[in-house]
């Protein structure tokens, strides 16, 4: 049940408080909850809308936000590849790599556990797009020599015979 359109103007932020504004029931604050332990988690996320949801990104998607009659959604696209030792995410999505925490009304979330899928999504985002450290300095001549590296050493032997067929070696 998404009713907040994209409306033009508006930013992201703007855009879900409306979401949660909307909500006279469970719903809003729920939504408005798991919003602030995001925030928490990382405060650098940066708050998104696209697919008329809210989307919290930290190098990538962390998670959506989505509202439903029954429940208040968030859903992890890469949840199948983090650690969930708590067991908030739905068994229902056993297949794919997505996985999702559904907050029906009186449900009491474990906030340190969620704060902690947060942040395993944040790493497995940013894992491998670390900054290029510096290069290391060029190998002298003298160094070539003495510490060559393993695949440089092997390179320079001369190549074995080829090996026929009946497991022999070739004449040269």
């Amino acid at each position: 049940m998404n009713r907040t359109p994209t409306i033009p103007g508006l930013s992201a932020p703007e855009l879900i408080s409306n979401r949660i504004a909307e909500f006279n029931d469970w719903r809003g604050p729920t939504l408005a909850r798991t919003r602030k332990l995001i925030r928490e988690a990382d405060p650098e996320v940066v708050e998104d809308w696209k697919w008329n949801i809210p989307v919290w990104k930290h190098e990538g998607v962390i998670c959506t936000g989505e509202t439903y009659k029954a429940a208040v959604k968030h859903t992890f696209p890469k949840g199948a590849l983090l650690p969930d030792p708590k067991k908030l995410f739905n068994p229902k999505l056993a297949g794919g790599i997505r996985r999702s925490i559904d907050l029906a009304e009186g449900d009491v979330l474990d906030e340190a556990a969620f704060k902690a899928l947060v942040r395993a999504a944040i790493a497995l985002n940013t894992e491998g797009k670390a900054k290029p450290t510096a290069k290391a300095p060029p190998v002298t001549a003298k160094a070539s020599k003495d510490k060559a590296p393993k695949a440089a050493k092997k390179a320079s032997k001369p190549a074995k015979a080829p090996a026929k067929a009946n497991g022999k070696k070739a004449k040269s």
